[in-house]
């Protein structure tokens, strides 16, 4: 039975939440926002308009979102006055009260991420760490784990770019994951990934350990302004491999992005290359390609800010970012965290996408740092 320090512990969270919301400033924000789209020339700048509308759609979320919880808790409050009636269950309290929590937990996470680029979908890069076969098997499976996830939480996703491996797998993959937050959550996911196995494809049966790296970057939209200086940038076509019928080997719709960058801070100096073969039409790669070399101009903006922000806060807790984050180790079925030290037995859980959990310890951890 829910007991009345569960209880009292909600409603806690719940008006700390309302604290933290700024529930009362949005509700009236939110009223000043939406009078600005009543002028008669207010779709005259559609660009200006679309960003007006995606303002007032965020404020929505938060108030909708509070009254959502302020409602649950009302009812739970409720909930225990109907049991001593013999209306409800202890039973049904119980599950009230889970959901209560669920959507409490949900919210404060959500509330984690205030950083401009967390809204954002993401660009997900995995590369196969040396070792061969059993890497590139790695990678793919990492792969089908972050397809998974995005599945599971209903992202978008299409492939921009993928390398078979030689045998088995892949020895890289980029992936384009589109919906709210992918980025803020997915950022936890940047790193190196361990897995230790019986291996498949060693006769011996030995017991193997491979790295695979993933690097995440924020998926540039519309809302983000980001210079890209056109000299700079040099295409080549080629045609692309793999399956997909006779048009693929006879039409040059693979495009190759360069782009000669130049550190606005350090003056130093890179060749950064993009390849996108994610359809058949070669002017849509080259605006894919040209998307995610805004994501990676963008990034490279937000290291710095970082690196500036670690000056500043050098006593608190640094993120190391591409250090070995986390273990996959099948045989004593054990996922484990490196960073926040949360772990998992539920392996097969986990390879199928269910990494919840995992975001979670990392925002509660890391968050408050990263602001």
């Amino acid at each position: 039975m829910t007991t009345q320090d569960q209880l009292k512990e909600a409603l806690e969270r719940k008006e700390a939440l309302r604290h933290y919301l700024d529930v009362d400033n949005k509700k009236i924000e939110v009223e000043e926002e939406e009078l600005r789209t009543h002028v008669a020339d207010f779709w005259d700048d559609r660009d200006k308009a679309e960003a007006q509308m995606r303002k007032i759609k965020e404020l929505h979320f938060w108030i909708d979102s509070y009254e959502e919880i302020d409602k649950m808790c009302g009812e739970l409050e409720l909930a225990f006055d109907f049991v001593k009636e013999g209306l409800m269950t202890e039973d049904e309290v119980d599950e009230l009260h889970t959901q209560v929590v669920k959507t409490l937990e949900k919210l404060e996470l959500r509330n984690m991420l205030r950083r401009e680029e967390d809204k954002l979908g993401v660009v997900l890069k995995i590369n196969s760490g040396a070792g061969g076969t059993e890497s590139q098997d790695w990678a793919q499976m990492l792969m089908r784990m972050y397809l998974r996830y995005a599945e599971r939480h209903g992202y978008k996703t299409s492939i921009a770019q993928l390398l078979e491996g030689d045998e088995a797998g892949i020895k890289s993959v980029t992936i384009n994951i589109e919906g709210d937050y992918a980025y803020g959550f997915l950022k936890s996911e940047n790193g190196v990934h361990r897995l230790v196995r019986v291996s498949p494809y060693n006769a011996q049966g030995k017991r193997m350990t491979s790295f695979a790296s993933v690097f995440v970057t924020p998926l540039v939209d519309d809302t983000i302004e980001i210079n890209v200086e056109t000299a700079r940038v040099s295409w080549d076509t080629f045609r692309s491999g793999g399956a997909g019928g006779q048009n693929v080997n006879k039409v040059e719709s693979g495009v190759r992005l360069r782009y000669q960058y130049k550190d606005p801070y350090t003056g130093e100096e890179e060749e950064i290359l993009i390849e996108n073969t994610e359809t058949r039409d070669q002017p849509k790669n080259k605006e894919n390609a040209m998307r995610q070399l805004k994501s990676i101009l963008y990034e490279k903006e937000l290291n710095h800010r970082m690196e500036e922000q670690a000056k500043i806060e050098a006593g608190k807790k640094k993120i190391e970012w591409g250090s070995q984050i986390r273990s996959y180790v099948f045989d004593d079925r054990r996922v484990k965290d490196h960073r926040t030290n949360h772990q998992t037995s539920d392996v097969g859980g986990v390879m199928d996408g269910e990494i919840d959990d995992f975001i979670k310890a990392y925002l509660m951890e890391f968050a408050a740092v990263e602001q």
